[in-house]
């Protein structure tokens, strides 16, 4: 085999088993958040209102999750096939599809900004009203999470992009 197709097969099984292990994270916190919003519902405490913004990107998380995690082995075993047989085609098709990928996580980034500064607002400036700081905080943690993960999703994808562009050179 090719040196440089054998290097992006490695980095492409790399890419997306680290993928595959994000997908697995965004189902662990979104379990837990399930999890945490069970107790808090059993309590009568000030932070159960905590519990809808848990819920709400616990759902976010498990949809993407859960999809990503179940195509994962496919999509490499799918793209494996095409590099092997094309690297010219497979690079001519995986570069419009990261470079979607890629171009949504600005937008991503600035949901959970958003999300981390609202949650900071409710948790601060409303501190005399009852529930909006749990709710605050809960928007505070889920989308701190989110931010995390995506920043090494975002610089994941940003080094397999490279490696793929390279073929083409």
């Amino acid at each position: 085999m090719d040196p440089q197709i054998k290097e992006m097969h490695i980095r492409l099984i790399r890419y997306f088993q680290a993928e595959k292990s994000e997908s697995a994270m965004f189902l662990l916190i979104g379990g837990a958040a399930i999890v945490a919003s069970i107790f808090l519902w059993r309590s009568s405490g000030p932070w159960r209102p905590m519990i809808w913004p848990l819920l709400g990107i616990a759902a976010i998380q498990i949809v993407v999750g859960g999809s990503v995690y179940a195509r994962t082995d496919r999509q490499i075993a799918d793209l494996t096939a095409k590099l092997q047989k094309s690297p010219p085609a497979f690079a001519a098709e995986e570069i419009p599809r990261m470079t979607v990928v890629m171009r949504n996580f600005p937008l991503y980034r600035t949901v959970e900004i958003v999300l981390i500064a609202a949650g900071a607002v409710l948790a601060l400036f409303f501190r005399e009203r009852i529930g909006w700081p749990a709710v605050g905080a809960g928007l505070m943690l889920q989308a701190s999470a989110m931010l995390l993960l995506d920043f090494y999703a975002e610089r994941r994808g940003e080094l397999y992009l490279e490696a793929v562009r390279r073929l083409l050179v």
